[in-house]
């Protein structure tokens, strides 16, 4: 009897696999073009603007010059940008992870009061551009702040450097720890805490040896998503960073100031890396690690914690924190309101006049730009999922690779890379709305695909098996039985795309032009010129026409929902 050995078999394997890939485009040939179009839109958008950054690095004006990448590697002040953008990084990944567990706890674990308003506070910094709070905090505790200045009667308030930028960075990214840790709670069993409480352990030794192992991997993804979000944040350290320099701001000053391409390119490939590790680590290394609290059995998720030791300090923590938000967007809203901030405070409309009769065209724009970007994320995010999810094409790797370091690459390679890539021909892009829509589009579209894997998961291949037995072609079967299934991943990916296109600023700040202004950058440009007021009614306005969008697609989705129940 002859036997076959392991290589043997794993060459039969790998030959029987590229074989299912060919017969898949056979059986496929329209879905092929797809995934074709697909890869190499996502080779020219993504993987040549992100390689033109890396190119630019080593190759300055007179060709390749490694001692120039050596000498910006030295430097004094390279290297302080890069100490300071991972201190901050690290200090606002843990603060706004503690904040979000701490919510999210209280939220899903305990008996305390008030657990719906906490969540919609939890929130309201998703549904506005991260440095709006820098401006709050301007608002309240600058020179001529209401608190700093009105109440503490101080004349020489400094609000600038570290210790503003984590308070705010904490407060504007914590929703996405939040989200990420109540996800897990909710979903966690709460027997195996009886069972802990049965063995005679106290609730102290029950959260300690039990939750918190259990939570280990929200918590640890919620650090690596926020320490991303930080190291690839502009508009906060642009704005309260004062001296302390970030790569992001460093890299905008030596492209847009200095005029120093390569300098700028060799700063954001220093930016990229510990942001593509960070993303690596949360996706896979936190992926492949077994907390099974879900199981085939029935299980119950119910409140155990009432008692006044534990709901209280919890109410009073989670009431500082929303007080707090509050305080600030407020005081945003309040100031839109005021005719000079420190000086006068009476109630005027002129700054919304001023924005509807003189400067409501970069909001347009912004609005225009988003709603265009929106529907390319869905569709390009959910075919991409399909293709990756339901088959196995040669080249697959490409595009899943492609997108995920889309995801993890910060803003500033994004805006960086599309000035070198589409600046001259054969693509020339720059100064155009497209380019722009192709960055919001590029940010954005993981969270689409994201949202499409998970959907997909859900649903049994052998439902599509059916309906091509009955005869249905692929097309057909993707629009009429998939793609209904899709349709809370749809929703949920629009509502983010539109979000993050209207409110994003690291990206596009590169690639505005004269006809194509956009209000965030429009913002940053306000308080820049001390037009606080100017700057607050424009805020105000973003997170109304945000607020609008965010309820018409709920409102959208309600309704096809009953209609499909009905």
């Amino acid at each position: 009897m002859q036997t076959i050995d392991s290589t043997e078999l794993g060459a039969l394997a790998r030959r029987d696999e590229r074989a299912q890939r060919w017969r898949a485009i056979r059986t496929d040939p329209w879905l092929w073009g797809i995934f074709l179009v697909l890869t190499l839109s996502v080779a020219i958008f993504i993987l040549l603007p992100i390689g033109a950054v890396l190119k630019s690095a080593v190759i300055g004006p007179d060709g390749f010059d490694l001692s120039r990448l050596g000498d910006n590697l030295l430097a004094s002040h390279v290297w302080r940008a890069l100490r300071n953008s991972l201190l901050l990084a690290v200090l606002s990944a843990t603060a706004a992870t503690a904040v979000g567990f701490v919510m999210a706890y209280g939220v899903t674990r305990t008996g305390m009061k008030g657990k719906r308003f906490f969540h919609l506070v939890a929130l309201l910094p998703i549904v506005s551009p991260p440095f709006v709070l820098s401006l709050a905090i301007i608002l309240l505790f600058g020179r001529s702040g209401v608190i700093s200045s009105d109440l503490l009667g101080l004349s020489n308030a400094n609000v600038y450097g570290l210790r503003s930028l984590v308070i705010i960075q904490t407060l504007a990214f914590s929703p996405l720890a939040y989200l990420n840790v109540r996800g897990m709670l909710q979903s966690m069993d709460s027997s195996l805490e009886d069972a802990s409480s049965s063995m005679g352990a106290s609730q102290w030794q029950t959260f300690r040896r039990v939750l918190l192992p259990l939570a280990a991997p929200a918590l640890l993804s919620s650090f690596m998503l926020v320490f991303v979000k930080s190291l690839e944040d502009f508009g906060n350290p642009m704005l309260i960073g004062g001296d302390y320099s970030t790569l992001a701001v460093e890299a905008y000053t030596q492209i847009t100031a200095v005029y120093d391409m390569q300098s700028g390119a060799i700063l954001a490939v220093l930016l990229l890396l510990p942001s593509v590790l960070a993303f690596m680590i949360q996706r896979y290394w936190v992926g492949r690690r077994s907390y099974v609290t879900v199981t085939g059995k029935p299980g119950r998720t119910e409140i155990r914690l009432t008692a006044a030791k534990v709901t209280v300090p919890l109410t009073i923590v989670c009431s500082a924190i929303s007080g707090v938000i509050l305080l600030f967007y407020g005081t945003v809203v309040a100031v839109s309101f005021m005719k000079i901030v420190g000086v006068d405070s009476s109630f005027t409309l002129d700054h919304y006049r001023y924005i509807f009769d003189r400067g409501l065209s970069t909001l347009q724009n912004s609005v225009t730009l988003a709603a265009i970007a929106t529907p390319l994320v869905v569709i390009c995010g959910l075919l991409i999922s399909y293709v990756l999810t339901r088959r196995s094409f040669p080249g697959s790797a490409i595009l899943k690779w492609s997108t995920l370091l889309s995801f993890a690459a910060p803003g500033t390679i994004i805006g960086i890379g599309y000035i070198l890539s589409f600046n001259s021909g054969p693509l020339v892009l720059t100064g155009t709305a497209a380019i722009i829509v192709g960055a919001m589009v590029v940010k954005n579209l993981q969270v689409a695909i994201e949202g499409g894997n998970n959907q997909l998961k859900q649903i049994d291949p052998a439902i599509e098996e059916a309906s091509a037995v009955m005869g249905a072609s692929n097309i057909r079967t993707f629009r009429s039985i998939v793609l209904p299934l899709l349709r809370p991943a749809i929703f949920t990916s629009a509502a983010y795309a539109f979000t993050r296109s209207l409110t994003t600023l690291s990206a596009v700040i590169f690639l505005i032009s004269a006809n194509w202004n956009l209000v965030t950058v429009t913002i940053l440009g306000q308080v820049e010129s001390s037009r606080l007021s100017v700057a607050a009614a424009y805020c105000v306005l973003l997170i109304v026409i945000v607020l609008a969008a965010l309820a018409l697609m709920q409102g959208a989705l309600a309704l096809l929902t009953r209609r499909r129940d009905q």
